[in-house]
């Protein structure tokens, strides 16, 4: 008697599905967010205008990290500098009184702007979930055009309203082209 072992399937990650143009893949981001999903994402190889709205987008954190640092830089600058001057090495320069804001402007400036770039580049680096070095939609081979001419919008599996039929009949039932399960 031959002894048979189920292979195992690899976990489903979700769906792709291909959309032909900008008008397609607009209308169907919009039908995906009014069905209920959360957990889902278009790629395009150009910028869509009005594409966060349709998808539902809240506004970005972005703004208030930068925010921050700009406000810590200068801050920063302000009591750095009145705390040298006006406490610790009070120094009389020019008859100038020791906390004079004019020579500061330079550094609070600078230091202003270091701080919300930093705080621009590393806060975009982590909302984006960035360095990624793996990501299941990067095994297909439909996925790799993305950056040339195709349209794709992927809904995860980890979505409260994902059915595995039932989510790639509604894509399909909206324009796609070609719809494919993406494996974990």
């Amino acid at each position: 008697m031959a002894h048979t072992e189920a292979i195992p399937t690899p976990p489903v990650w979700g769906v792709m599905a291909e959309f032909p143009d900008i008008t397609s893949i607009y209308k169907a981001a919009h039908e995906v967010r009014d069905a209920g999903f959360t957990k889902w994402d278009v790629y395009s190889p150009v910028p869509i205008h009005g594409m966060s709205e349709a998808m539902g987008l809240k506004l970005s954190r972005i703004t208030f990290i930068i925010g921050a640092g700009a406000t810590t830089g200068v801050l920063g600058a302000i009591a750095l500098q009145i705390g040298i001057s006006a406490y610790e090495y009070q120094t009389v320069v020019g008859g100038k009184p020791f906390a004079a804001w004019e020579p500061f402007t330079p550094i609070i400036f600078e230091l202003g702007v270091l701080l919300s770039a930093f705080g621009a580049v590393f806060g975009m680096l982590a909302l984006n979930k960035l360095p990624m070095l793996y990501h299941p939609l990067h095994k297909k081979e439909r996925f790799l055009r993305v950056s040339d001419d195709r349209f794709v919008l992927a809904i995860e599996a980890d979505d409260p309203n994902y059915d595995a039929s039932a989510t790639g009949a509604m894509l399909k039932k909206l324009g796609a082209t070609h719809v494919d399960v993406v494996e974990a």
